[in-house]
């Protein structure tokens, strides 16, 4: 056999780094068409919601004078059938800011998963704590 015909191993490895190169190339090329392609789908999907949620905000607009004339229908002044349609808007809104607190309120730091979080180091060192399995809240052990 003739050494000539056969690949040196620096000739070997530089192919190799080669095709290593070209193929993570071709991987980053890959990623950046699917990113786009999502990107701009997504791009698309969030303009398209954002302009529904403006027709949708013309809609409470058009259906609330509709109301307010609906009530003039019923014989109503046309002020105090705006009138009731903006204070129906108002207790609304109170409403919502209130439930919104109510739950905000109910907000509380995660403590149990801080504590697990804390004894973390202590595991990894091969320590234990004294509670070795946290409880869930609502489970029983």
């Amino acid at each position: 056999m003739s050494t000539h015909d056969e690949p040196t191993i620096g000739r070997l490895i530089g192919d190799a780094s080669r095709d290593l190169t070209l193929l993570l190339q071709s991987v980053v090329k890959l990623a950046k068409s699917e990113l786009s392609v999502s990107v701009k789908a997504g791009g698309i999907g969030a303009g398209m919601i954002l302009v529904s949620a403006f027709f949708g905000l013309l809609i409470i607009v058009m259906l609330s004078i509709s109301a307010a004339y609906f009530i003039v229908m019923a014989g109503l002044d046309p002020a105090w059938a705006f009138l009731i349609v903006a204070g129906f808007y108002l207790l609304l809104v109170a409403l919502l800011i209130v439930v919104g607190i109510k739950l905000l309120k109910k907000v509380r730091v995660p403590a149990k998963t801080i504590a697990a979080a804390k004894d973390i180091p202590q595991a990894l060192k091969g320590q234990h704590s004294q509670d070795p399995v946290p409880t869930l809240p609502g489970h029983r052990r």
